[in-house]
């Protein structure tokens, strides 16, 4: 490979990653992973070899602290850096080249960079501090300001800062806010991992005097959390801690950081809560505050925090941001007489008012997510969350605002405005906005076909799943809740990793998970564990844990690996995947039966008995299947990292729970115990049952759905799977009939109620108009999502060879809509890049477009084709560039292709199946 030679061969390296971000500003990993993509001009491109350069310098490359030289290799991502040992508070540039086998060789790729924060915590010298009023009222919900006053000389080169908070935090110098991230530090298992973030402050200093700003308020850390009013879950007293590095041309370096010499006051924010929302009062700010100059005299001291930095970690998630900005669509005057403003969405972040208003002014904005049947404002669900907003102006005439909640978020579609009701509707609508806010995750999926109503399911699961991944995945973003719920993340996963990247948001919630599980193996409700205390208060010396919810430990790794390719992350959760199932088999008296102890069961079927949230699923045949399906897991995972005594045993142990399932609940004639909608699922998916007895379970589950008219009875276990267990026992026919079905219980009777999200039940609102009962009944609740999955993977065709991960072989595999959905399309920005399945059905004919990324292969499933009528772009299969294999295995015909983009044209033989 001619390394130092630039060609132009249709053949380019392209958007290279450092543990999948560019420009990555405050790393503190020690062996960071590279990934590439590559673009070619000609169909089944393959590298055949890689060069990476790492140096300090983007203008010289004789100087390098890694120079991989050439690696023969088809590996294009999560590779390892293998130089000299990084340093702390350093920027890196890199670059990489590769040849295809063809003896092609890319030019180098554009330069890409990353920088390194405080990669050890001795290096923090700056002080935890307290503002000194908190120590008199720990109590207090107020955001506190604090500041510090400082002169620069001339020379400036380059300034960082890096900045914590127990609780969360605004930055500002010389009266500017300093970046666009928010709710920072982020929300971790506090004691264990707390986040501090990185900022490139050199632009806001200047020579001579400068000023930071801060304004510090509860947060997580000790805000109010859960339920029964728990406050100071980690920390009896927020606090700061701010480290700022100046570096001169003359290359001398100055620190600035927290410690006694600051000051502190109270801010205008009188209120600030998660849950119950912010109040503002004007008449308390103080201009210039953040400004250099300023006079704080009058302001009181600090006092040092006696917190720790042993568990300080670099930020991990995608930052929290503003994302999009919405506009109301109309104002509703109610038969209450309240004034209503509908956003034409449920969305989770806040609202902007910006205008003018009369001096003294006092409005309150109420946040919900519907209407009641009569046409009023409605917030019984919110339960005991406040999600309120008070501003009050101060006695200046006619005051131009422009005010916003900075330190809590909402969820709501419709805000109820009161004091300002001189304003005429237009005016309202003019004056407010609404700030979608979630973690910053890129796009990486889209799908949409000719139904409407399904494309519109895709829209309410997509804006499900923003409202929810905001830092941690919440169940709900609304009511006095707002946990990371293990269940509903496990369910959704693989959705979630469909519509957006992800990873970095697990790789962040995996690592607190595995902070937070207990020493026996057994893994909290929810992650940060904020609910194990209040059990602990209570006495409780054996916390709970549930089958299905503590088997997030397992299966979420899992899927990531599937989807990002990426051993490092399984190798860090491994010890916990293993302690889970190994808690499990340690429970009550038999080892391969999990029959004791608590469980969810299958929450919220809808064959539950009267007044119980509980499926009629047995709890213990749940948590038996699970205990099956995540052992298997960690018998792969095993597998993956080379674990030989593990594959042993972990094979060993799953035989035998298999085996006491089938003894437990499986009849000698080969029924299923359990005649429910979510057994027959599980037992499928979970491949518990003897080869002669699947398809009599599979044709149980479809007469069990057609008995019910088309309906599904499952809850949050059974539903992601139901569909999958249908397609892929031949009943797909039955799969479409149940996505399609518009009455109530389905996917999609909650859009004929205006339903813009997911709800947590099928009946959030009855078919009378009534709704459930206000303690659980959340209107954007992402676990029935999980269908997202199945319309990905079988509906439009993209799916992946599992044995092969990160789509390094694809699988493209339509089932087709039965004649009701004539077409539909998936593109996914994957590893190694972008993947497309789009399809349209017409009479006989069948019209397939794929797009695989270069350095990938892919299986083509084309269900009952006639081989000889296959054309791609208008020639024959063995006249074709990029076709490796052809199969006719009986009614189905598999091409194996190359990357490129292709499109097939065939006529199809339909198949009816007898029933």
């Amino acid at each position: 490979m001619d390394h130092q030679s630039a060609s132009n061969n249709g053949l380019e390296v392209i958007q290279l990653q450092c543990e999948y971000r560019t420009h990555w500003l405050g790393s503190d990993h020690l062996r960071p992973q590279f990934s590439w993509i590559i673009q070619s001009n000609q169909r089944s491109t393959i590298q055949y070899s890689y060069y990476i350069q790492v140096g300090l310098d983007s203008e010289d490359w004789t100087q390098l602290l890694w120079d991989s030289g050439i690696v023969v290799s088809d590996q294009s991502i999560q590779v390892k850096y293998a130089g000299s040992p990084l340093q702390s508070r350093t920027r890196y540039y890199y670059r990489v080249q590769i040849q295809d086998q063809q003896g092609r060789t890319s030019a180098w790729s554009e330069i890409q960079w990353w920088e390194t924060a405080l990669l050890d915590h001795t290096e923090w010298q700056a002080q935890w501090i307290t503002p000194e009023e908190e120590w008199h009222n720990p109590q207090l919900e107020s955001v506190f300001q604090l500041r510090k006053s400082f002169t620069l000389p001339e020379n400036i080169s380059s300034a960082r800062i890096y900045a914590t908070a127990a609780g969360l935090y605004e930055l500002s110098i010389n009266g500017t806010r300093v970046g666009d991230e928010w709710f920072t530090p982020g929300w971790t298992s506090y004691t264990h991992r707390h986040q501090y973030q990185t900022y490139d402050v050199t632009k806001y200093l200047q020579a001579g005097d400068n000023a930071i700003g801060i304004s510090l308020a509860d947060g997580w850390y000790t805000g109010r959390l859960g339920w029964e009013n728990k406050r100071q879950h980690y920390g009896e007293h927020k606090a700061l801690l701010l480290q700022l590095h100046v570096h001169y041309e003359n290359g001398e370096e100055e620190i600035i950081g927290t410690d006694t010499s600051w000051h502190s006051a109270p801010s205008p924010i009188t209120l600030a809560s998660i849950y119950d929302g912010e109040h503002y009062d004007a008449r308390l700010e103080q201009p210039d505050w953040d400004q250099p100059g300023y006079d704080d005299s009058l302001w009181s001291g600090v006092k040092v925090a006696e917190l720790a930095y042993d568990h300080l970690i670099a930020q991990e998630n995608w930052a929290v941001r503003v994302t999009e900005i919405l506009t109301p669509v109309k104002v509703i005057h109610t038969p209450a007489g309240e004034t209503v403003l509908d956003m034409g969405q449920n969305m989770v972040g806040r609202i902007r008012v910006t205008g003018i208003i009369p001096a003294n002014t006092h409005y309150v904005i109420h946040h919900a997510e519907i209407l009641d049947q009569q046409g009023n404002f409605y917030r019984g669900n919110l339960r005991t969350a406040k999600q309120a907003v008070h501003y009050i102006a101060n006695d200046q005439q006619d005051r131009k605002i422009n005010h916003v909640p900075r330190f809590s978020f909402q969820g709501f579609r419709y805000i109820q405005i009161e004091g300002l009701d001189h304003l005429t509707d237009q005016q309202l609508l003019e004056m407010v906005t609404g700030e979608v806010m979630h973690s910053d995750m890129p796009i990486a999926g889209s799908f949409e076909c000719s139904h409407p109503l399904i494309n519109q399911l895709q829209r309410n699961i997509v804006w499900g799943q923003r409202g929810n991944f905001l830092d941690v995945p919440t169940d709900c973003p609304q009511r006095d809740e707002r946990l990371g719920w293990t269940g509903d993340a496990q369910v959704f996963i693989r959705t979630a990793a469909f519509n957006y990247n992800i990873a970095p948001f697990f790789q962040k919630w995996l690592r607190d998970l595995s902070a937070d599980q207990r020493s026996n193996g057994s893994v909290p409700f929810v992650i940060p564990d904020v609910l194990s205390v209040l059990d602990e208060e209570k006495g409780d010396t054996e916390l709970p844990a549930s089958a299905a919810w503590g088997d997030a430990a397992v299966i979420c790794p899992w899927v990531m690996y599937l989807h990002y390719g990426d051993q490092n992350l399984l190798q860090k959760q491994y010890s916990s995947m293993k302690a889970w199932v190994d808690y499990i088999y340690n429970q009550g008296s038999h080892h391969y039966l999990w029959n004791t102890g608590f469980h969810f069961g299958d929450w919220l079927a809808l064959d539950a008995k009267e007044n119980s949230y509980m499926g009629a699923t047995p709890v213990d045949l749940v948590a038996t299947s699970y205990f099956a399906y995540s052992t298997r897991i960690v018998r792969d995972t095993a597998v993956v990292l080379g674990q030989a005594a593990d594959v042993k045993l972990y094979s060993e142990r799953l035989e035998q729970i298999i085996q006491a399932y089938r003894h437990e609940f499986v009849t000698p004639a080969g029924r299923l115990a359990a005649p429910t909608q979510t057994a027959h699922a599980l037992a499928l998916m979970f491949d518990l049952l003897e080869e002669r007895d699947q398809q009599r379970t599979a044709t149980e589950l479809n007469n069990l759905v057609i008995k019910n008219d088309y309906h599904l009875t499952t809850g949050f276990v059974g539903t992601p799977y139901l569909c999958f267990a249908l397609s892929d026992h031949g009943y797909h026919e039955t799969a479409i009939k149940l996505l399609l079905q518009e009455q109530y219980p389905s996917w999609l009777y909650p859009l004929s109620k205006g339903a813009t999200t997911i709800w947590e039940h099928w009946d959030g609102i009855k078919t009378d108009g009534s709704f459930w009962p206000d303690d659980m009944n959340s209107y954007n609740h992402y676990a029935y999502g999980a269908i997202g999955e199945w319309l990905y993977r079988y509906v439009a065709g993209l799916d992946m060879d599992e044995s092969i991960p990160a789509y390094k072989k694809s699988k493209i595999h339509p089932r087709y809509g039965e004649g009701e959905i004539t077409s539909a399309s998936a593109i996914l920005e994957a590893a190694y890049g972008k993947i497309q399945s789009s399809w349209i059905e017409q009479a006989d004919q069948r019209q397939l477009e794929v797009i695989i990324p270069a350095n990938t292969t892919a299986d083509i499933v084309l269900d009952h084709a006639i081989l000889s009528s296959i054309q791609e772009n208008g020639q024959l299969l063995h006249e074709i560039e990029g076709i490796h294999n052809i199969q006719e295995m009986q009614s189905t015909i598999i091409i194996t292709i190359g990357s490129g983009h292709y499109h097939f044209v065939y006529q199809y033989q339909p198949i009816s199946r007898l029933v």
